[in-house]
């Protein structure tokens, strides 16, 4: 049985680095769709906000309306008792029977009055209500626009780099899964503690990549060496040497454009 290939320090920092290399790259994908994604989200929820207030809008002017021909039911109705009380005033005995129903015509008339009275108010509602449809209308126009453009420009990135996109996300899983759980872990804490998702950088000038802080020589030496994985002290970075790294970009430049 064929003994199990032991696998070494060095061995960890170059899976460790050829996905940092893969990782960077989806990371400039990413990077040249800029705040688009985000645009095209904050038009959608903007654009669904808008059609809500229309929607609660168009819905208010149902319930007036409805309330409008609720009220000009009330009018005849009080149009028609108006109506057969003064009929009934021919007809009466004494003048209490006649006051009476005088006191009914008027009842009626003042409920015309205040039902009129509450048309007009309606009425006047929904014309604003209309005024601010009209106005909404407009906005989700503008905004529909606005929201086709960013798409189309946003689709057109994503186009170019799909494919692209795939193959890489495919080879940084597959990578992932080279390498120790522990040490993925931490890889993936460095990189989202850093503002340019660097995790693994090499030495440059005597000091490590993106960093002002020298590297003793001793230090140096031991990177590499390649026998213990070694951090920057001041910003958690993995340390490798410029040669490994060298070697790494040549072998991975396959997958990077």
């Amino acid at each position: 049985m064929a003994k199990k290939k032991e696998v070494t320090v060095e061995d960890k920092l170059r899976a460790l680095y050829d996905l940092q290399l893969i990782d960077s790259r989806i990371d400039e994908i990413k990077n040249t769709r800029g705040e688009l994604p985000l645009e095209v989200k904050d038009l959608e929820d903007e654009i669904e906000g808008l059609q809500t207030r229309l929607n609660n809008f168009n819905t208010d002017i149902e319930n007036l309306e409805t309330a409008i021909a609720n009220k000009k039911n009330n009018i005849t109705e009080a149009n028609t008792l108006s109506k057969k009380y003064s009929e009934q005033q021919k007809n009466v005995r004494n003048n209490r029977e006649f006051d009476s129903l005088t006191k009914e015509i008027d009842y009626q008339d003042l409920e015309i009055q205040l039902a009129e009275k509450h048309i007009k108010e309606y009425q006047a509602k929904i014309a604003q209500k209309n005024e601010i449809i009209d106005t909404a209308k407009e906005k989700i126009n503008d905004k529909d626009v606005h929201l086709k453009h960013k798409q189309d420009e946003l689709n057109s990135i994503l186009e170019e780099t799909e494919k692209e996109e795939l193959l890489l996300n495919k080879k940084s899983d597959e990578l992932g899964k080279m390498i120790e759980e522990r040490l993925l872990k931490a890889y993936e804490r460095i990189r989202s503690n850093v503002r340019n998702g660097l995790a693994v950088v090499t030495i440059e000038r005597g000091a490590s990549g993106g960093s002002f802080f020298t590297i003793p020589p001793q230090r140096q030496v031991e990177i590499a060496a390649r026998k213990k994985i070694i951090t920057d002290e001041h910003s958690g970075r993995i340390l490798i040497d410029s040669q490994l790294a060298e070697e790494e970009k040549k072998k991975m430049s396959k997958y990077i454009s």
